[in-house]
């Protein structure tokens, strides 16, 4: 069996895919997806957040609507709760008011799109991350932009399955791109390209335009403005724009 060229490997590592100056391997393919913009300088690919963005936030007001039945069964007479029931009360309003708080976060912090930039005239990668703290829906959750050297990137198909509360299991499979340190193999930082998605067949459409340019791909469809949401989708409403800083911008956007 194959063994990862990674170290780490990603989570629920495959195969590792070709190198980004090495042939693509698979045809160069987006699915469903089409990109942002592609000419011959740049090209910009949508990465979303989440596969149900604008349905967690459904969940706010069923936690409310739990956490004020909570309050009322206990309250209505609250001069005879024991000890232990005092606890309980206060245990389910914490816990209550996290998920309340962790639902409606999941589903508005994070921007609109997640974007990748490839630059071929500058043989740069630019990725517009975002960091999550999922045990902590308190704390601010922020964009965290990141400009790597091509020649640092590197590919990983994973796959995992998850087993439910029902006792079925759940598939994921994408790509994840890990920048390795000039000269070695060890990762030091990781995000992904894909999942649940095109998979392989994405990187290869990157690869071959960072090799041989737009000329070599299928035409792509019409661009989307990622900042363009449904009216009806009240997490996307308020999930704040696509905002590169400004000197990346710039640079991921023109040649040398």
């Amino acid at each position: 069996m194959t063994k990862p060229r990674l170290t780490p490997p990603c989570l629920g590592w495959q195969e590792d895919l070709p190198g980004p100056d090495e042939a693509p391997n698979l045809a160069p393919a987006l699915g469903l997806d089409t990109p942002n913009h592609q000419d011959d300088i740049f090209l910009e690919l949508p990465r979303k957040s989440g596969l149900l963005r604008g349905v967690v936030i459904l969940f706010a007001p069923v936690i409310c609507i739990n956490l004020l039945s909570l309050l009322w069964l206990f309250l209505s007479d609250w001069s005879a709760l024991k000890l232990e029931e005092w606890f309980i009360l206060s245990l389910g309003i914490f816990v209550a008011v996290w998920s309340l708080f962790l639902c409606v976060k999941f589903d508005v912090s994070p921007p609109r799109d997640l974007p990748l930039r490839f630059n071929r005239t500058r043989q740069r990668l630019y990725a517009y991350n975002f960091k999550y703290r999922w045990w902590n829906p308190f704390k601010r959750w922020q964009v965290t932009p990141v400009a790597y050297d091509w020649s640092q990137v590197r590919a990983e198909r994973w796959s995992r399955r998850h087993a439910t509360a029902q006792g079925g299991i759940i598939f994921q499979w994408g790509v994840e791109l890990s920048i390795v340190k000039p000269g070695t193999n060890e990762v030091i930082d990781r995000f992904p390209l894909t999942a649940m998605g095109a998979d392989a067949h994405a990187w290869a459409y990157v690869c071959t335009y960072m090799q041989q340019g737009p000329e070599a791909l299928p035409p792509p469809g019409p661009p989307w403005d990622h900042n363009d949401v449904l009216w009806c989708n009240i997490a996307m409403r308020l999930a704040p724009k696509v905002e590169w800083p400004a000197d990346m911008d710039l640079e991921s956007r023109t040649a040398p």
